[in-house]
């Protein structure tokens, strides 16, 4: 036989070229776009994803970077914003929270121009800055995050003012705020509504529709006193993560019909940041506490991640991320959004990964 018919034999043969992974898509976006030395934000991102292992764009850790360039003495704090104007902390503490889950003990010493700092003199800030208003606040969730992380169930604290505050109530306090929160949602899902409009009431003013709030509460609950105080209460917050998925995706699809395609890269960009977020969260939950999903709640699980990989396939096709330094010179928030996101949903597709494909 003629040379040709085997080439054409071979070629048929082949598979057709694979298609990154939605995965591997998040994470290459999440790396190019986290790894700036300048910005402090963007790396704590990047931790979000890989943990203490994520590096800079200069080769340093990332961990390194924020600590050593951002971090301020007399008192010990964190710059307010980087030299060009760009906000270190948007939310309170962000910095010690991101230290703690990227997987540094108190213990780890970081080295800076002007001494040693270990990251139990940074968490000591969360805890001088401690003010009740502005941990159940909806920019609370951070520091509620960092304090639940770090401390035993029966932890205290104190303040540079007033009394000395113990964790296990202040977390009572924000699983109550949380539950004040979803009132809605609540109600929807006893009813068997489909769904429950997003209006900006309750959760969903808060940031990240209050995910990040979400996590902080379900944090304390990797101690089993705490799950055994909390009960049927904890097991209502995990069965609302599961409606707010169908709920929301019905939204979702909603709007991007309804929105013009040359005006859909908001909702698109929303969609990775709302899936993304709530498989980290399940993967936060999981990790921590030792839960272990149902089947049925396992497929409703791949059908998050399926969802996740339809908006990163419609986001890649839009070709936004080639025109992300453009979005990043118009200070456009669409490039912190595709930045942070990116990160998070990176995190959250990597929990689950053997379950969604790679």
């Amino acid at each position: 036989m003629p040379a040709a018919p085997f080439i054409l034999l071979a070629l048929l043969a082949a598979p057709p070229s694979a298609r990154p992974s939605s995965g591997d898509v998040l994470g290459d976006w999440c790396r190019e776009a986290a790894a700036d030395p300048l910005n402090p934000w963007a790396l704590a991102h990047g931790l979000a994803f890989e943990r203490r292992a994520f590096r800079a764009r200069d080769g340093r850790l990332a961990a390194d970077v924020i600590v050593s360039d951002f971090l301020q003495r007399d008192p010990l704090h964190f710059a307010v914003t980087t030299p060009d104007g760009t906000p270190v902390e948007p939310h309170p503490h962000l910095m010690a929270k991101s230290l703690l889950l990227a997987g540094f003990p108190l213990s780890h010493v970081f080295r800076t121009p002007s001494g040693p700092v270990p990251l139990r003199a940074i968490l000591a800030t969360v805890s001088r800055d401690f003010r009740p208003e502005v941990a159940l606040s909806p920019q609370g969730a951070w520091m509620l995050d960092a304090l639940a992380h770090a401390l035993p169930a029966s932890g205290a604290f104190t303040p540079a003012e007033g009394p000395a505050v113990r964790l296990g109530p202040l977390m009572d306090e924000a699983l109550a705020l949380l539950e004040r929160e979803q009132v809605d949602l609540l109600a929807g899902m006893k009813a068997g509504l489909p769904q429950v409009p997003k209006r900006k009431q309750g959760l969903y003013a808060h940031p990240c529709g209050g995910l990040h709030l979400v996590q902080a509460v379900l944090t304390h609950a990797r101690h089993p006193t705490v799950r055994a105080a909390w009960g049927a209460r904890l097991d209502t917050q995990v069965d609302l993560l599961f409606y707010r998925l169908g709920s929301e995706a019905r939204q979702y699809d909603a709007a991007l019909a309804a929105t013009p395609p040359a005006e859909r890269l908001p909702v698109l960009v929303q969609r990775v940041k709302f899936y993304g977020h709530w498989l980290e969260t399940l993967g936060r939950y999981r990790d921590e506490t030792g839960w272990k999903p149902t089947p049925a709640q396992l497929q409703s699980l791949q059908h998050a991640g399926a969802l996740l990989d339809g908006a990163v396939r419609r986001l890649d096709a839009s070709g936004v991320w080639r025109t992300r330094e453009a979005l990043k010179a118009a200070r456009s928030p669409l490039f912190l959004d595709l930045t942070g996101d990116t990160c998070h949903a990176a995190r959250g597709w990597h929990d689950w990964r053997h379950h969604l494909g790679g």
